[in-house]
């Protein structure tokens, strides 16, 4: 609003953090502002994912330590002290800018381990947080088709059962993982226990090397931000199994054309869903080739007595 230099800038900030207001009521509008601005008809596309703000002092108590998902890599490990949020954006086509914009909406404070033992409370991982809040959003929006992308991070099989019923949700998948059949059909008058899993198939790993592995060449369009890139994608439908949970499965696997990216695999808890619009809707997650992982703005310091943040960037 172009009030931040003003000398009486702070009597319009005493509206948030001296007022009672509800940060999730002005979520869910902010929510219902967007969609209706720029996506107002198909699936609306979320992305969700973690940033570090670096504060420092007595007041911060929420504070930790964390990995730097923005400056660490797959061979350097980088460690930053501050307040961790996980935020919800819209990643919405913006056609006069020629690419995609997220557009934070929610955004929840989730403190460290430390910070909950100290307090005596029971504390609660990113894939807690993450299913409180994309529940939330299918109960906000329950009309419309949710299609969440997230980094491995957020590739767990509880999460996962958990919110499949509500909205779709889009990772990267190990290549390792552990892929199963369905299991039979329980026969009438069969006894035992029933079989929670039918026969392993092969890892991803191995159809990547395996000669009949069937491929398909796509182009995916806007490819992280470049030009339209040539890809082979092979797919199938599995139950992704650990003793004791369990939740089914479209695995896409990608490999680049040209040679120039490592081959990944993705999952989608819809399984009817197409192969090509499954990477088109994860490559929304950013611009950059380099990067898998999309890069928000900071937001700004939690209110008093509320643990929920809205945000616009």
């Amino acid at each position: 609003m172009g009030l931040r230099e003003s000398a009486t800038f702070t009597t319009f900030h005493r509206v948030l953090n001296r007022n009672r207001w509800s940060p999730r009521d002005l979520a869910c509008r902010l929510l219902h502002q967007l969609v209706g601005a720029f996506v107002p008809e198909g699936p609306v596309v979320m992305a969700i994912d973690e940033t570090i703000e670096r504060r420092w002092g007595a007041q911060i108590r929420a504070r930790g330590i964390y990995r730097d998902p923005v400056r660490s890599s797959h061979g350097h490990f980088v460690k930053a002290a501050g307040l961790r949020w996980i935020s919800l954006m819209l990643l919405a086509p913006i056609p006069w800018a020629g690419r995609v914009w997220a557009l934070p909406f929610l955004t929840v404070l989730a403190p460290s381990e430390r910070y909950a033992r100290e307090r005596g409370q029971r504390h609660k991982l990113l894939t807690d947080w993450a299913r409180q809040m994309l529940l939330q959003v299918a109960r906000w929006v329950p009309e419309r088709q949710i299609i969440i992308v997230a980094d491995m991070s957020y590739a767990a099989i509880e999460l996962l059962a958990a919110v499949r019923r509500h909205l779709t949700v889009i990772t990267r998948l190990r290549l390792d993982a552990r892929l199963f059949d369905p299991p039979p059909v329980r026969q009438p008058g069969q006894i035992g226990r029933p079989r929670v899993a039918g026969p392993r198939q092969p890892t991803l790993a191995q159809r990547l090397t395996n000669p009949a592995t069937r491929w398909r060449q796509v182009t995916i369009s806007h490819w992280y931000g470049e030009q339209d890139r040539g890809l082979a994608i092979a797919s199938g439908t599995a139950l992704w199994y650990h003793p004791g949970k369990s939740v089914p499965i479209r695995w896409v696997l990608v490999r680049d054309l040209a040679g120039e990216l490592e081959p990944q695999a993705l999952l989608c808890t819809d399984l009817a869903a197409d192969p090509v619009d499954i990477v088109s809707w994860f490559v929304r997650r950013s611009s950059r080739p380099s990067h898998y992982r999309l890069r928000v703005a900071h937001p700004p310091q939690r209110p008093r007595g509320g643990t929920l943040m809205t945000m616009c960037g």
